[in-house]
Order: structure tokens, then sequence, then C-alpha cells
């Protein structure tokens, strides 16, 4: 593995390892934090809690990986090595856990909570499913990475 791959997998490594531990902390106390206060008091701070998410810090983390994780596993197909498959595979586990699954399941089920389209009981199961296939990705992805840098 040469310097730039080596770099930038361990960059993904950070990034995948940061992601899923964001989601973690929803799957293992945040919702259910929030579930205890009622639906009453659960929705209007996870409204907030939306409006306030999509800014630099977690855009730049989940798509800055995004885009280290693509880097990575084009430059592991132009010049592959030992650990080219796992850059491989853990970029595509990020690109389907935290990436794919937000845009597609996570980010609708905001959207319809904050347009109160849904009620929370409705919310909270499907949001929290969505939310461990992201924390599994980025968990995966980073392992992954992990696995890349010792076995190159």
């Amino acid at each position: 593995m040469d310097a730039a791959t080596t770099v930038l997998t361990v960059v993904a490594a950070i990034g995948s390892g940061l992601a899923g531990g964001v989601f973690f902390a929803f799957s293992s106390f945040v919702m259910a934090g929030l579930d205890r206060a009622g639906d009453g008091a659960a929705t209007p701070v996870m409204q907030g809690i939306n409006a306030t998410a999509v800014r630099p810090p977690l855009m730049l983390l989940l798509f800055g990986t995004m885009l280290v994780a693509i880097v990575a596993g084009v430059l592991a197909l132009i010049a592959p090595g030992a650990g080219s498959p796992w850059i491989i595979a853990a970029g595509i586990a990020y690109l389907l856990g935290p990436v794919l699954t937000t845009g597609a399941a996570n980010v609708p089920l905001n959207n319809a909570l904050d347009r109160d389209e849904i009620a929370w009981r409705a919310y909270l199961p499907r949001w929290m499913r969505w939310n461990h296939v992201r924390t599994l990705g980025g968990a995966a992805a980073a392992a992954g990475y992990a696995i890349a840098l010792v076995v190159a």
C-alpha cells in the first residue's frame, strides 16, 4: 500500500468510526432518553436535533468520509495490494450504511416528523431500525479499514 492510500485508509477508518459512533449514541441512549420524556416532548426535541444536525460538523464527517472512501477505493483498484479488498469492502459498507441509509431512510423519516406527518410512536421504531443499520455500517467500515492497514 502506497503512502497516499495508507493516509486515506487511516482517515476513512477514523471517519467511519466517528460516524458509526454518532449513530451508536442515538441507538444506545439518545433516542431512549427522548422516548422517556414522552411523545409531546420527544417530537419537538428530535425536530430540533434534526435542524441542528444539518451543519458542517456532521455533514463534513459524513460526506468527507464518503469522498475519502471513494478515493481510497479507486486507488485500491488502480494499484491493488494485500489490503485492497478490505478497503473496497469497507467503502461499500460505509456507502451503504451511513450514507445511503441516511438519505434513503432516516432523512425521509426526519422530514415526515418535522412536517408532523408521522407520530413519535410510529417514527421511533422505524427510525431506530435504520439507525442500527447506519451504526453497523460505520463500525464495519472502520473494522475493514483497520484490517486493510494490518494486512498491507
